[in-house]
């Protein structure tokens, strides 16, 4: 009696019940968490993104917004890279111009200061040619000048030589000396050129008929102050000047 009353409850109406349980791979239960979570991401981002247009924010607006503002942006550095080419362009022709310009006015100045000259030149011939001849000294210097020139102690000379008389026929040769008062650290001294030593005394050498324009340079000591230049002209191989001029500076 006692095992049909076991055998009962456990296979009749009063035995405990039992579930039947379907076995579900580990893939598909991973699978399936992950498109719930899938799920749950899209849903975050549309509410997030529904949030934002709702606040007044449309991200596709933005992104269109920043599209057409690089647009801009690139076509202005484009403009500006073409505005400083012209300017470039335009600075390199004014310099151009000014430098012609500048050219132009040297070139002006100095043909200014050549019919200053000529002018000059002329009114001495006339001069002469209106004198009486008797009056008139057989070598005579003109319009000698001496300014400093561009480095320290060197000195640009200038002067104008003409012949005159019954020896007008003849060519003159001689030969000019200049004859340099100095003072230099604090004593006098005198400086003559060309200096026997002087490898460009042919530069000082004359032969002319009529008339001869003389320049040229010389050069003292940088410290050394000149106070007066004289200018000595001799004929053939004789020590005595025929005609003398002297320019004071001091």
């Amino acid at each position: 009696m006692v095992g049909l009353r076991k055998l009962r409850k456990r296979f009749g109406i009063t035995a405990p019940r039992v579930a039947v349980r379907t076995e579900v791979p580990w893939y598909l239960r991973w699978l399936g968490i992950a498109g719930m979570l899938a799920f749950a991401a899209a849903l975050a981002f549309w509410m997030y993104d529904a949030g934002r247009r709702f606040a007044g924010f449309d991200r596709d607006q933005v992104e269109q917004k920043l599209t057409e503002t690089q647009a801009e942006l690139d076509s202005a550095r484009s403009e500006l890279q073409r505005l400083r080419a012209i300017a470039n362009a335009a600075g390199s022709q004014l310099a151009i111009e000014r430098t012609a310009q500048e050219r132009l006015a040297q070139q002006i100045r100095t043909l200014e200061q050549q019919d200053g000259k000529l002018r000059e030149d002329l009114a001495i011939f006339e001069r002469m040619l209106t004198s009486d001849p008797s009056s008139v000294p057989a070598l005579a210097i003109y319009r000698f000048e001496v300014t400093p020139d561009v480095l320290p102690g060197e000195f640009r000379y200038r002067m104008l030589l003409l012949t005159s008389g019954p020896r007008r026929d003849r060519e003159f040769d001689g030969r000019l000396e200049l004859v340099v008062s100095m003072t230099e650290d604090g004593k006098s001294a005198i400086m003559k050129f060309p200096e026997r030593t002087d490898v460009s005394a042919s530069a000082f050498r004359l032969t002319f008929k009529y008339f001869r324009r003389v320049e040229g340079t010389f050069r003292v000591g940088p410290k050394a102050k000149v106070e007066s230049v004289q200018v000595r002209v001799y004929e053939g191989k004789t020590d005595q000047a025929r005609a003398t001029q002297t320019v004071n500076l001091g």
